[in-house]
């Protein structure tokens, strides 16, 4: 095959294609050129670099915080301005995820773009698929793809495999005048072909245009963090007036605050109040977690198009799954030999290998070929070619060949049907189809056929001699990875456009049993009846793209979370419908544009490692948003009630952001990383907010109290009231980590040690003590902040009993990774059987 652009002389055209046109001049692709009858499609395969720019940086809070942030850095409060630094960590880390991902699939489109070899100016040159015009005459042999809508000249004979965009793995005979659609593969015959449709015009492209559109996964953390988020937008305006009004009056009121200049301390501790309310660290370990995730599954051949993809497949209940592809190999293979004739036993052996020594000729053949190999097969003395329209192909050889005679092989119907002595052998062969089986007849007759016996049919004296039977080739992965699901209580469903019984076939291998396959045409139109079948029902054949769709659209409206795998145009819509899209390595440039996750290698059994990163993405998560919670309530209930009770809010912006940086963002991320995690289990933010909310109370009314002491006792600064404020609340979220790091293990205790030495060092280094403006209190102050540190450690230590209580788990389940329980149950085995297993990563 020439490289692209590289030209020769047209080849001598197959019997029946002399004459054959010498193609579109030059003169006449650029018109077409120039017209923009390209066979190029506009690019879907994410969000342009912009819109990821957008959606990671103008956001609500990041808004807030960029403004509170200037508004620091031009009243010369550059020290109280560290609280930005999360914020552009964070747009940067999802913006560098997204454009990595953009990037890979992008590269990935660009190694598996197509080439056409086509007749232009009376000479053959291979050309970017894309480069394709209307009327180019394009050369098709076995395994070609084809590119755009063609239709096959006169003298073409194809054997077209059609099931990336029917989901049928049965190969479709093609004639003179047929149109062969954008995305078939050509499995066996050659001639040429004239360009009818190109670019968005084309079947495959019509079928993916819906599916174009950009849409970010259903998340459940994303949607219980936007939860959080809404609540505290509304907060915020309420909350800012209060304390702003609280600061003004601490400082003499208004008109003396803004005269003297004291407005600037009371703005600094608004926006310390208004900043400590906002989770931002939270966003950012989500995205750390994920962003982690995908590079972990990148390693393993998994391309992860968009971060929150990792948590979606950890809770998914019911896994759909395309037939031809993802659990086939979309090739056939020898099944077996059933002997219909005691006449021609033992002697049909050298007639199957003559069949299989032509491997090129169809798939068929091939399957043939490789279950009975010849070094040398025998000579024939006549032979005749298979053709779609007959259905058969035969062998004549010598006396002198050990296997005299005439064999023909092909379809039943057509070899069997008009001999009188195969009525027994037509009905093996019906039953033997009955069950999926693709089925051929080879029979025997002594004389060597007529002339014209191609043309006007087989004699009726043929004897049968056996049946052949051949199946889809199951992946080697299928059945464990399967298995893998439904010891996790997935529910497994195969919805294909296959054929009903070669999916009942495939499905008893796979561990289906013997349940039938439904036959999509019976399918009700009623959307209730719709819900009923497919919740009842594992197997589907015969579905469309369309009724695909309607079946994982049936699926969620019985509330399930639901993933689709695939890797045909057929399956595009579906995949974009379902809530996880997974496309397979050999899927169709616009399949793979749709899916969240893409195996780039095709292996089935990535699929448990998805769900072990997703398990540990969603368990980390989840322990660090008990922190980053319950530091947003006692954050917005000292803000609102310093506001109420006219108190000087008890701290500076840099102080929380130590205190942050030590209890929270330093000591969450690592333990966002840690390994390990569980069965997904409904309702994280319900289960989060039982622990956070007591917990974040408690915190806020220790540090309350001595906020209100410190400030109400004579002759102290406002320098000892923060740092009592600072020491109380440091050892209350120092508390709440740990009961977040639970069950400890040495690697955790490690990060509660560092926490707890640098809540040290900020109260004994000159130079932090003198950059966050702390200092030891009073003996007597100190004792009361340690007091009531340890007053709100026991209520915070009651809150997470009773968080765990029966009747909190029957209303929120058991309150995430953060308890005594082992993090891994009986059961929850991965791969290898133990997923929860550091060793196994």
């Amino acid at each position: 095959m020439s490289t692209a652009g590289e030209s020769e002389s047209v080849p001598e055209p197959a019997a029946g294609q002399r004459g054959a046109p010498e193609g579109l001049s030059t003169a006449e692709v650029v018109e077409r050129t120039r017209n923009g009858q390209v066979n190029s499609v506009p690019a879907a395969t994410s969000r342009s670099v912009w819109d990821i720019v957008r959606a990671n940086v103008l956001t609500l809070f990041n808004g807030i915080v960029g403004g509170s942030f200037l508004l620091l850095l031009v009243l010369g409060q550059w020290r109280d301005a560290l609280f930005g630094l999360s914020a552009i960590s964070n747009a940067l880390i999802g913006i560098t995820q997204e454009y990595r991902a953009k990037r890979s699939l992008d590269r990935l489109a660009i190694l598996h773009a197509a080439t056409s070899r086509v007749i232009r100016n009376g000479a053959r040159t291979e050309i970017p698929s894309e480069e394709l015009v209307p009327d180019d005459l394009v050369v098709l042999g076995a395994g070609d793809q084809v590119s755009a809508d063609l239709q096959l000249l006169a003298g073409a004979s194809l054997e077209v495999d059609e099931s990336l965009l029917t989901g049928e793995s049965e190969p479709v005979p093609k004639l003179p005048d047929s149109v062969l659609l954008s995305g078939s593969l050509v499995l066996a015959g050659s001639g040429y072909a004239r360009v009818l449709r190109v670019g968005p015009e084309t079947f495959a492209s019509g079928l993916a245009a819906e599916a174009r559109r950009f849409s970010l996964v259903t998340s459940e953390i994303r949607r219980g963090l936007d939860k959080v988020f809404r609540t505290i937008s509304w907060l915020l305006l309420p909350t800012a007036v209060l304390l702003a009004n609280a600061q003004m009056q601490e400082q003499g009121g208004w008109a003396d605050a803004l005269t003297t200049g004291a407005w600037v301390p009371a703005l600094v501790g608004t926006v310390a109040g208004i900043m400590a309310m906002i989770p931002l660290g939270l966003v950012l370990l989500t995205s750390v977690a994920f962003a982690v995730g995908g590079l972990r599954l990148a390693g393993q051949k998994v391309l992860v198009q968009e971060l929150a993809a990792v948590e979606v497949l950890a809770r998914v209940d019911v896994l759909c799954l395309d037939k031809t592809g993802t659990l086939s190999s979309g090739s056939i293979v020898f099944d077996a030999v059933h002997d219909v004739g005691a006449a021609q036993a033992g002697r049909w052996g050298a007639a199957v290998e003559w069949f299989g020594a032509a491997a090129d000729a169809s798939s068929t053949a091939a399957a043939i070929g490789a279950a009975f190999p010849a070094d040398k097969p025998l000579r024939e003395v006549a032979a005749v070619p298979f053709s779609s329209a007959r259905k058969w192909s035969s062998v004549t050889f010598g006396p002198e060949s050990g296997a005299a005679g005439t064999w023909v092989l092909g379809a039943p119907d057509a070899v069997l049907g008009r001999s009188p002595g195969c009525s027994r052998a037509r009905e093996q062969a019906a039953v033997l189809a009955s069950t999926g089986l693709r089925t051929l007849a080879l029979a025997h007759v002594p004389a060597p056929l007529t002339p014209e016996a191609a043309d006007s049919g087989l004699p009726a004296d043929l004897a049968p001699v056996a049946l052949l039977t051949f199946r889809e080739n199951i992946r080697g992965d299928a059945g464990r990875t399967l298995d893998y699901f439904r010891r996790q209580g997935v529910a497994v469903k195969i919805i294909s456009g296959d054929d009903s019984r070669t999916v009942s076939a495939l499905a008893k291998g796979l561990g289906f049993g013997t349940e039938a396959a439904y036959d999509a045409r019976d399918l009700p139109g009623e959307p209730r009846l719709l819900d009923g079948i497919v919740e009842s029902r594992d197997l589907f054949g015969g579905v469309t793209p369309s009724q695909k769709r309607e079946l994982i659209q049936a699926l969620q409206r019985r509330g399930h979370t639901v993933a689709m795998t695939g890797d045909g145009v057929n399956d595009v819509l579906a995949l974009k419908e379902a809530d996880l899209g997974i496309a397979m390595d050999s899927a169709a440039p616009a399949t793979k544009a749709v899916a969240r996750l893409v195996l780039l290698d095709g292996r089935f059994d990535r699929l448990p490692a998805v769900v072990d990163e997703g398990r540990r993405a969603i368990s980390n998560i989840e322990r660090v948003s008990l922190v980053f919670l319950s530091k947003t309530v006692y954050a917005t209930v000292i803000s609102v009630m310093s506001g109420i009770l006219l108190l000087a809010f008890p701290f500076l912006p840099r102080q929380l952001s130590a205190l942050d940086g030590l209890t929270i963002g330093l000591p969450a991320f690592f333990l966002a990383l840690q390994p390990g995690g569980r069965r997904y289990e409904p309702r994280f933010l319900r289960r989060s907010l039982a622990f956070a909310v007591p917990a974040g109370i408690s915190a806020a009314a220790c540090v309350l109290a001595v906020s209100a002491y410190a400030q109400s006792s004579g002759g102290r600064g406002p320098e000892e009231a923060q740092s009592a404020a600072v020491v109380t609340l440091g050892l209350l979220a120092a508390w709440i980590l740990v009961m977040a790091s639970r069950p400890l293990t040495t690697p955790k205790l490690l990060i509660l040690a560092g926490m707890y030495a640098g809540l040290a060092l900020l109260f004994s280094v000159p130079l932090t003590q003198d950059f966050f403006r702390l200092d030891l209190p009073p003996a007597e102050l100190l004792a009361v902040a340690v007091a009531a540190a340890l007053a709100g450690c026991l209520a915070i230590e009651a809150a997470g009993y009773f968080a765990r209580r029966p009747g909190a788990r029957a209303a929120g389940s058991r309150l995430g990774p953060w308890t005594l329980e082992p993090a891994s149950r009986e059961g929850d085995g991965g791969t290898a059987g133990q997923p929860d297993d550091p060793a196994s990563r």
